[in-house]
């Protein structure tokens, strides 16, 4: 248990997917303009990241990685699929993203429009195909570990964006030097809010 809270807390605040790897950031600086989509996407970011990752932790274990199809077969233990990663992964994120679009579209079509391209495009969102990538990476001995580490990483994820939403509401009504305002000051001040998470590297976990 104590390992699973480490892994969530070191994938919200140390190795955050917008502080740490830049991860997501087109979705990020195109929604954060106020507090309510934020959330939306946020909230969308987390539902996806927590199931896609266990399901491609499930495909790597048991169909992708060298000897995973051995269950099946002792014929097939030195096939290796892992070549077919990156398709299989991204073909799992879209059938998920197509999933919550209809969800938002049918519960929050307040949301849905206000989210408008950007909720399909999570399919190709960095931080949802890193967040697999990160979990094929490290290698995590169970899906226990693995969830944790995707719940983790769209809670951070969501962190971000909120954060960034609530700083864009208020510093419209600031005096932004002409040349900074809109993305400008939008990418220092993320670049100060990533400096400020670097902090969080001294947390023994």
């Amino acid at each position: 248990m104590q390992e699973l809270v480490n892994i969530f807390v070191k994938s919200i605040f140390v190795d955050n997917m917008i502080f740490a790897y830049f991860l997501g950031m087109c979705s990020y600086l195109a929604v954060s303009k106020t507090v309510k989509t934020a959330v939306g996407l946020g909230a969308a970011v987390i539902f996806v990241l927590g199931i896609t990752v266990p399901i491609n932790y499930l495909l790597e274990v048991y169909v992708l990685k060298e000897g995973a199809l051995a269950w099946l077969d002792p014929s097939f233990a030195e096939l290796d699929l892992s070549f077919l990663s990156f398709i299989m992964f991204i073909a799992v994120i879209a059938s998920i993203v197509q999933l919550v679009e209809m969800i938002v579209e049918k519960f929050a079509p307040a949301l849905y429009g206000a989210l408008g391209i950007f909720l399909p495009l999570i399919a190709v969102n960095c931080s949802i195909l890193g967040g697999a990538l990160f979990m094929q990476d490290r290698q995590y001995p169970n899906i226990a570990e693995a969830t944790s580490f995707a719940i983790g990483s769209g809670v951070g994820w969501f962190l971000a964006i909120v954060a960034i939403a609530a700083i864009r509401e208020k510093i419209k009504y600031s005096n932004v030097p002409a040349p900074l305002r809109g993305l400008g000051i939008t990418f220092i001040i993320t670049g100060l809010m990533g400096i400020a998470f670097m902090s969080f590297m001294g947390i023994e976990l």
